[in-house]
């Protein structure tokens, strides 16, 4: 019978019995390694089982095998999206729309990235597309989900605010130098005394109620409490109070992007930036929110801005490293975390030292391997074609030594490479 192992794995894979039908799809890529559908059913089952790197790979290969494989740029385009590589996925789902231009899922996957990038024009368009292929396919719980959320991404109707208009001698209190009053109550709420920090500011406002720094002050605290929403009405009210610093911008993008509004706080960094231009950790605060909504190539180029103000800062070679792991630049990112390692182990912050060596060897050959007898050359060469995830490396070798036992680890290594240089000829 002509696939059977793929119909078996089909079965099971409806059955949801994924590694079941990983086994099978297995099997009948031994027997035909150039059926594309079986690694694309592969990396179905992958993603379902949550391993999505694998899936990521199966789909590569599958278009590599054929490159009309529509479903193929779906799927990678979603498991993409869920490692966060939103240029990558919006790529591939762009091509799969491009080879069916009246394919609706595709068309709302888009909507979601486009979202998801800060295009929320974009994605309105999207969205609308997708829903009018619904209403023809008579899929009328879908296009109900899509207009819903373009009714979410629609502005709202600003209802009028009554601006208090105060006196262009105001004197609201500016802050001048570090040691002010108002820096010592964030110190004590730092270590610990938030309730008194709060009580101090409690007797400000009952001396003046619109003192702008004031409310900045306790936003800052009701940061360091997590109380992200209650800290962005401060600052709001600093703003109102005529407290026109970068410290109140800053914070409220912080606590923008702790409550995932991306894009507001992008716009908040934005503004401090114009106040405070060489700032470093600005840039970095930047960086971190374009990175959280998936523009890691402008998370790159805001930790590279960050590192020509302060080259030595250790958390913007961190960060750099994990934007350059997404869009698949792994030898720039083994190349910061090892960087930002050396940087904590000088200033002993065994933290982040740790948590940069652990990011360090997630991309690299396990150190265990580094002792055999093989070419470092060699092994990086394989890294880099399957995109920096060495598991993947180690599937494919694993694989050679089942077909061609007894021979040596450097063989296998070469041999891995020359099939995977071939097939993408």
């Amino acid at each position: 019978m002509q696939h059977e192992n793929f119909n078996r794995g089909l079965e099971k894979a409806k059955q949801k019995d994924y590694t079941g039908a990983i086994v099978d799809f297995t099997a009948e890529l031994e027997v035909n390694p150039y059926f594309a559908e079986a690694y694309l059913q592969r990396g179905l089952a992958y993603y379902d089982l949550g391993e999505v790197l694998r899936a990521v790979s199966d789909y590569t290969e599958a278009l590599n095998l054929d490159s009309k494989l529509i479903q193929a740029y779906y799927s990678r385009a979603l498991a993409r999206m869920v490692l966060k590589n939103l240029p990558s996925a919006i790529d591939d789902i762009e091509r799969a729309i491009r080879l069916d231009y009246n394919y609706a899922a595709a068309h709302n996957l888009r909507g979601t990235l486009l979202r998801k990038a800060g295009d929320v024009h974009g994605a309105i368009v999207s969205f609308k597309k997708a829903a009018e292929l619904y209403i023809v396919q008579k899929d009328a719980e879908n296009c109900r989900l899509c207009m819903e959320k373009i009714k979410q991404l629609q502005p709202k109707p600003q209802p009028q605010q009554v601006v208090s208009i105060k006196s262009s001698t105001s004197t609201s209190p500016v802050i001048m130098h570090e040691g002010d009053y108002f820096k010592q109550l964030i110190e004590k709420a730092e270590q610990g005394d938030i309730r008194e920090a709060l009580e101090s500011l409690n007797w400000v406002f009952q001396v003046d109620p619109q003192d702008g720094k004031a409310y900045c002050c306790r936003g800052v605290i009701r940061c360091k409490q997590e109380r992200y929403i209650d800290a962005i009405a401060d600052f709001n009210q600093a703003l109102k109070y005529n407290f026109q610093d970068a410290i109140v911008y800053r914070n409220r993008g912080k606590a923008r992007l702790q409550l995932g509004d991306n894009t507001g706080a992008i716009a908040d960094f934005n503004k401090a930036l114009e106040l405070e231009p060489d700032n470093a950790m600005l840039f970095i605060a930047r960086g971190n929110a374009y990175r959280s909504m998936g523009n890691h190539y402008g998370a790159v180029q805001d930790y590279t801005k960050a590192l020509q103000l302060d080259p030595e800062d250790a958390h913007a070679y961190y960060n750099r490293g994990l934007a350059y792991t997404h869009i698949e630049e792994m030898q720039q990112a083994i190349n910061d975390y090892q960087k930002a390692a050396s940087i904590f182990c000088e200033k002993e912050d065994w933290k982040n030292y740790q948590k940069a060596l652990d990011s360090l060897n997630k991309i690299t050959v396990p150190s265990q391997d580094l002792n055999k007898a093989q070419s470092t050359i060699l092994r990086q060469k394989l890294l880099r074609l399957v995109g920096g995830y060495w598991e993947i490396a180690e599937r494919l070798i694993e694989d050679a030594k089942y077909y061609y036992p007894g021979m040596s680890e450097d063989w296998y290594i070469e041999k891995v490479i020359s099939d995977i240089e071939r097939d993408r000829r």
